[in-house]
């Protein structure tokens, strides 16, 4: 379990950081009228949030873990 949260730290922390901006874009900008796919109900922004957050820090994350087997 610990290797495991090692070597997906970031990603983990990219899933946190995206939620969280998720719904915080949800909360403050959001959608009023309901037509929007993403913005109109907090699950649909935090899970892209999530998506997006993940996909941004593992970015970073592969550099470091091609590293540790050169």
């Amino acid at each position: 379990m610990r290797l495991f949260l090692k070597k997906y730290k970031l990603g983990i922390v990219g899933i946190l950081v995206g939620g969280i901006l998720g719904y915080s874009y949800y909360h403050f900008i959001g959608c009023t009228t309901g037509s929007c796919a993403i913005t109109s109900k907090p699950i649909n922004s935090t899970a892209y949030g999530m998506v997006m957050g993940y996909l941004m820090f593992s970015v970073f994350q592969k550099s470091i873990i091609n590293q540790e087997n050169v």
